[in-house]
């Protein structure tokens, strides 16, 4: 019997079938997802919330940890609702053009992201290197054109990958093997040559995220090398101390990163455990993100405590 070949020339929407091979369980996969989405949403408003209000947060660290948040956020909206959906309702339809809309998202969030940690390691290398002109380099006019480049950097180049999609038009399924709309996913399902989409890819994630990467590195090298210089033990460990949440966030962020795409690319693995990472990948740093930094910082501790405290309070 002859094999029937079946092609989509512009569809207007695309199927996501979750996590392929586990179907079965994605019911109860999605309440883990769930609880991670929360915590990140609640810790990073209620960081919001802390950092704008108390002054003595008004400091660059603190000012790029509330992009972290917001962006956090963002980023949570932008995969969980229609994830939990396809999980729990079977809601596995979105138009093609809601799905770019997706995809733009999430990666350029991501690009963010990582363009915050690199801003702060050069606030956290500013101030122990160069401790007297902390204030006088990262004045409140810098600090917003840092946070404007980054959402400018992210735009530009994430903006490709959605554009160099919509240049194709022939497609040979509209079932995308995964719970969101990620780049390679989509560009897989075109049946026209996606060469130029494949070197796009990877020329915008090691144009950010190893651009970042190496200069967050080299950021670190040079710290080190001052605060093993200190002659008192003590001032030692106290500009190490204001570093360790910054190092936390930066090795979890790059280390789910790289896992989740050289194991798309390059390794065997199979998808379900490449969906599970890339979803653990880009969930879980923005739940932990805010408690690092909360445990690291007594006066976030002492306001998430009041804010808890009132709370209770007003319930009695």
């Amino acid at each position: 019997m002859a094999s029937i070949n079946v092609s989509y020339l512009n569809p207007r929407t695309v199927i996501l079938i979750g996590i392929p091979g586990l179907e079965h369980v994605q019911f109860w996969i999605g309440f883990p997802f769930f609880a991670v989405c929360l915590v990140s949403v609640l810790g990073n408003i209620i960081l919001l919330i802390i950092i704008p209000t108390e002054r003595s947060l008004h400091q660059p660290m603190y000012i790029f940890l509330a992009v972290l948040a917001a962006t956090d956020i963002g980023l949570c909206a932008a995969i969980v609702p229609k994830m939990l959906a396809i999980f729990w309702f079977r809601s596995c339809s979105m138009a093609f053009d809601t799905c770019l809309a997706q995809l733009f998202s999430i990666h350029a969030l991501q690009c963010i992201e990582s363009g915050i940690l690199l801003a702060m390691a050069f606030d956290r290398y500013t101030a122990i290197c160069d401790p007297l002109r902390h204030k006088s380099i990262l004045t409140p006019s810098i600090l917003s054109r840092m946070i404007v480049m980054v959402a400018i950097r992210a735009t530009v180049l994430v903006g490709l990958l959605p554009i160099l999609i919509k240049r194709l038009h022939l497609f040979h399924s509209i079932v995308i093997a995964h719970s969101y709309c990620e780049h390679m996913a989509v560009v897989k399902l075109a049946a026209e040559d996606i060469q130029v989409n494949k070197i796009c890819g990877l020329f915008v994630g090691f144009t950010i995220l190893g651009f970042d990467m190496i200069f967050i590195l080299i950021s670190y090298i040079l710290i080190f090398q001052a605060v093993f210089r200190l002659h008192q033990k003590e001032a030692r460990l106290k500009a190490f101390n204001t570093c360790t949440a910054h190092i936390f966030v930066f090795l979890e962020f790059y280390i789910l990163a790289f896992v989740s795409f050289f194991s798309h690319r390059f390794g065997h693995v199979a998808p379900s455990t490449h969906i599970l990472l890339s979803t653990i990948y880009l969930l879980v740093p923005p739940a932990l993100n805010p408690i690092v930094y909360g445990v690291k910082n007594k006066v976030i501790r002492k306001r998430v405590a009041q804010i808890f405290l009132l709370n209770h309070e007003s319930q009695q």
